[in-house]
């Protein structure tokens, strides 16, 4: 059992990597897709080992995936808030600072959800009704305070709403219309419209620094991401996108501590998706559903085996991310950064045509156009995360309602 339980370890951390370098590619697909074939293909494979493979991948993605947001400008619904703060140090070479920085608060990450696996355990299920409860005005304090702190408040509400409307209105369109609505949603307002801005001013990426003696911020990155991410990461309609925002409200940083702080949040969020299948019955993330469909509720000696992948996977991911971010920073001011956006923006759109067909086309290209619209406002880029936070404020006051 323990070869096949690490033969299927490594072919996950293999999948992490392959889809965390490839804009578009969410291991939400690969999870369904084993879910789908598990029945048939994979019938004579125990699901104890499948387990293993999409902890390690999931795990192994929430690492790589900052590559390509920071170096490229592709990122995807766990890492749109990247390219904001990595593309700034990307133009004053320092790109591999950046992933870096992901990557510290990735692997802290790690080592905070074995540590809180324990007390979360006994307080979990005596909060969370409360918790639902009061997240619509938690969320609503916490969107006010968002523009408020904008210079330009007026521009800062305006693309708050608009981006909600957008997101509201996508994100509750038939399936059948529309599969995968983040997936064009978020490229669209984060990744295409900043490739595009790119392109028109010319942009050329400067010789990339790879120094690993910098400074990294901690003290509010952890303060935030540890009350922020457990609400996340056991609440419904609540990813690491909202977990950024409310650790950075409840723990002001800079642009390197947000890096970090999107970092913890990221792989905290995904680790107690995890816990909370145990915990609540509840699947939060694409990849604890695929667990869930695969073995049902998780047993103790299922989630102990979880966390082990876990930690594992995330030290040996660590590393991995490191080895590639030096490839990228290496290579990247060698290359016309005009015709590499050109390329990414195909893949984009031919990722997105593959899996929310022509209709995700039109919505990438509305999503695109509202961003670069939003962007010329001159506010934070952050307030475009309306397009998930009014959503799931609507559906909190929906719950009390109703």
């Amino acid at each position: 059992m323990l070869l096949q339980i690490t033969l299927f370890f490594i072919l996950g951390t293999i999948a992490g990597i392959l889809t965390g370098l490839s804009p578009g590619i969410h291991i939400n697909i690969v999870g369904a897709a084993l879910v789908s074939l598990s029945a048939a293909v994979f019938s004579s494979i125990l699901p104890l080992y499948l387990v293993v493979f999409i902890v390690a991948m999931s795990i192994t993605h929430s690492f790589v995936d900052f590559i390509p947001s920071i170096f490229l400008g592709a990122p995807n619904e766990d890492t749109a808030l990247s390219v904001l703060p990595g593309h700034e140090l990307l133009n004053e070479g320092k790109g591999y600072e950046a992933v870096m920085l992901s990557n510290y608060g990735c692997l802290i990450a790690i080592f905070l959800l074995i540590f809180l696996s324990i007390p979360l355990s006994f307080i979990i299920p005596i909060t969370y009704p409360y918790l639902t409860k009061a997240m619509a005005f938690i969320l609503i304090i916490f969107s006010i305070n968002l523009i408020f702190i904008e210079k330009n408040k007026f521009s800062a509400l305006l693309v708050f709403i608009l981006t909600g409307i957008l997101g509201f209105i996508i994100l509750n369109l038939n399936e059948s219309l529309l599969a995968q609505p983040l997936l064009p949603l978020l490229s669209g307002l984060f990744g295409s419209s900043s490739l595009l801005l790119s392109i028109k001013q010319k942009t050329k990426i400067p010789q990339q620094e790879i120094n690993n003696k910098f400074k990294i911020p901690l003290k509010a990155p952890l303060l935030g991401s540890i009350i922020a991410s457990p609400l996340c990461g056991f609440l419904p309609g609540l990813g690491s996108g909202q977990a950024a925002i409310l650790g950075n409200q409840i723990a002001k940083t800079d642009k390197r501590g947000f890096i970090v702080l999107i970092g913890i949040t990221n792989t905290l969020v995904m680790g107690f998706s995890f816990i909370s299948l145990y915990l609540i019955q509840k699947a939060r993330t694409g990849s604890a559903v695929s667990i869930q469909q695969l073995i049902g509720t998780i047993s103790y000696k299922m989630l102990m085996l979880i966390l082990i992948i876990c930690l594992f996977s995330g030290i040996i991911s660590f590393f991995i991310t490191k080895f590639l971010a030096e490839i990228f920073a290496g290579k990247i001011d060698k290359i016309n950064y005009s015709i590499l956006s050109i390329f990414v923006l195909i893949i984009i759109f031919i990722v997105v045509f593959i899996f929310s067909g022509f209709f995700g086309l039109i919505i990438l290209i509305l999503s695109t156009l509202t961003g670069i619209y939003c962007i010329s406002l001159g506010v934070k880029r952050t307030n475009m995360m309306g397009c998930l936070l009014i959503p799931t404020i609507l559906y909190y006051l929906g719950q009390q309602i109703f």
